[in-house]
């Protein structure tokens, strides 16, 4: 998997929580970013970005905004997601990847980063439901595809799970629970901010997922990931983000992501 620089990249949801952070980053390495915004909403774009108005629901109102190759990030989705809101998921994360996966086939873009949710889980059934939908809809479309599975992410305001960091390991360590706590586990913004830049520059294949392992060392250098492997450390990790350009992916890496080869005809 090669690193690839000074690329063309689209973001649908990219002023919020995860959207400001990645673009600031893209922006900061050299990359082109264009951001498809409400009217009214350019003011939230990062500096260095492109603010380009859109609706986000369709497709025709930014196809023209995606150059050919280019890596098209979609994050728009409904805001503190709950049981309760499926309608919402329907109207706002259903419509607007369906739009977008429209626009990204008709435009040729090269390669289409999503953040889906981890699955199977005993809760957040709708949540789950609509994303995977999310997912079968790319496939149909036959993009080139990297799928992010986070389960809560970390940060600013959204910091509440971090108190059940103690359990997690407790169950991380035990044969029977080990997988589902590590699939369900939490990762830090920065961890989510540095798999999203990771994803983005790789080389795009048919079809790569990256669970909760691998987004937490995504962005790492191989060095600190064999010393969370060594150290056992299975919780949230709190590292500060460093600047990977050139940086090979870590054997974690490797052995976490998941690749499905490129297939004729896609």
């Amino acid at each position: 998997m090669g690193t690839r620089t000074s690329l063309e990249v689209v973001v649908s949801g990219g002023t919020g929580y995860m959207g400001r952070r990645m673009i600031a980053e893209l922006v900061r390495r050299g990359h082109t970013v264009t951001a498809l915004v409400r009217r009214g909403s350019e003011a939230k774009v990062p500096d260095g970005a492109n603010p380009r108005v859109a609706d986000v629901f369709d497709a025709e109102s930014f196809v023209g905004a995606i150059p050919q190759g280019a890596v098209f990030v979609h994050l728009t989705g409904v805001a503190h997601p709950a049981p309760w809101k499926e309608r919402q998921f329907r109207a706002v994360d259903l419509a607007s990847l369906r739009a977008s996966a429209v626009a990204a086939a008709r435009a040729n873009a090269g390669h289409f980063v999503y953040v889906s949710v981890a699955h199977p889980a005993p809760v957040m059934k709708a949540y789950i439901r609509v994303r995977r939908e999310c997912e079968a809809i790319l496939d149909t479309f036959g993009l080139q595809r990297t799928i992010l599975r986070p389960w809560y992410v970390l940060g600013p305001g959204h910091r509440w799970p971090a108190i059940l960091a103690p359990l997690y390991r407790g169950f991380e360590s035990m044969k029977s629970t080990r997988e589902s706590a590590l699939r369900l586990g939490t990762v830090t913004i920065q961890e989510m901010t540095d798999a999203l830049i990771w994803s983005v520059e790789q080389d795009p294949v048919s079809l790569r997922i990256l669970d909760v392992p691998a987004i937490r060392t995504a962005g790492r250098p191989a060095s600190e990931a064999a010393g969370s492997r060594r150290s056992g450390s299975g919780g949230p990790s709190f590292h500060r983000g460093r600047d990977h350009r050139g940086q090979a992916p870590s054997r974690d890496v490797a052995e976490r992501v998941s690749v499905a080869p490129a297939t004729a005809g896609k």
